[in-house]
């Protein structure tokens, strides 16, 4: 959760589209994670797939794309509030339940929904400058739409629970790098683009780190733990990046966007877990 919290300050300093690094990271992340497997003796299995492969390369195809809306939103805004916005996704999931899952919105989820929109709100910088900063706003449209991407992979995933966590990443990882591949051949002009060695190193640093080594750690040891610890510490990835925002590229929340930035965790925190109270016999 660390790592996954660096990839915000890691964008600022590589020169390229993001197409071009989204692309880039689910090739060598792909790429890694079947040499990982391969070295593991842990083999793909085609068989316990089956037609489930179908919806993890559509959810593989969101995944590039949503990649591609939050590098677009660290562009535009900072990291932490860019960070912020993709937080919303599991207020979307929340939302999106009753149609999906037929699961009711409970008051504790509505309540929740309602803090997280007001903290977004807060976040927003609406009540400081109002809609004067269209580059700001543009970062916010592009973190919460990565956030109904994200959520859209989270359902998907969520479809398919009998597939192994390592065999669902590869094909999701395979199939954003195979569908943002014509992508990027028909947005990018190649003509002037001078990818340097730092960038090259940068590259390379996103793929194999943040998503190669970032996903076998996180999904070695998810089937360890509860779900609730995992969503627990799910949370260290948001606060590292508005940690590291403020001290390495000084971009520091003022009080009504900290006010946000609490609602908005607490209140997706809240949602994913469950508070039982013991109560005492007398």
């Amino acid at each position: 959760m660390v790592i996954f919290g660096t990839i915000g300050i890691l964008r600022r300093y590589i020169p390229l589209s993001s197409g071009i690094i989204a692309f880039s990271r689910g090739l060598i992340g792909f790429v890694f994670l079947s040499g990982l497997l391969f070295v593991l003796k842990k083999p793909f299995s085609f068989k316990k797939v089956g037609k489930k492969a179908v919806l993890l390369s559509v959810s593989g195809a969101l995944m590039g794309f949503n990649w591609i809306l939050l590098f677009e939103a660290y562009n535009y805004t900072s990291v932490a509030t860019a960070t912020l916005c993709y937080y919303m996704a599991p207020v979307f999931v929340i939302l999106a339940s009753p149609f999906v899952f037929g699961e009711k919105i409970g008051t504790k989820k509505l309540l929740c929904v309602f803090g997280a929109v007001l903290g977004m709100v807060f976040v927003s910088g609406i009540f400081e400058s109002g809609f004067g900063g269209i580059g700001e706003l543009k970062g916010i449209v592009f973190g919460i739409f990565a956030a109904v991407l994200y959520a859209s992979v989270v359902i998907m995933n969520k479809k398919v629970p009998e597939i192994k966590p390592f065999d669902k990443t590869l094909i999701q990882l395979g199939s954003s790098a195979a569908v943002l591949f014509p992508y990027v051949i028909v947005t990018e002009d190649f003509s002037g683009i001078e990818i340097e060695p730092i960038a090259l190193v940068l590259l390379l640093v996103a793929g194999i780190v943040h998503t190669g080594i970032a996903y076998a750690l996180y999904f070695g040891s998810v089937g360890e733990l509860p779900a609730q610890t995992t969503a627990i510490f799910s949370y260290i990835d948001p606060v590292t990046a508005i940690f590291l925002s403020a001290v390495f590229l000084e971009e520091k929340l003022g009080f009504l966007g900290a006010a946000g930035a609490f609602l908005i965790l607490g209140s997706a925190f809240l949602s994913e877990t469950e508070i039982k109270i013991k109560k005492k016999r007398v």
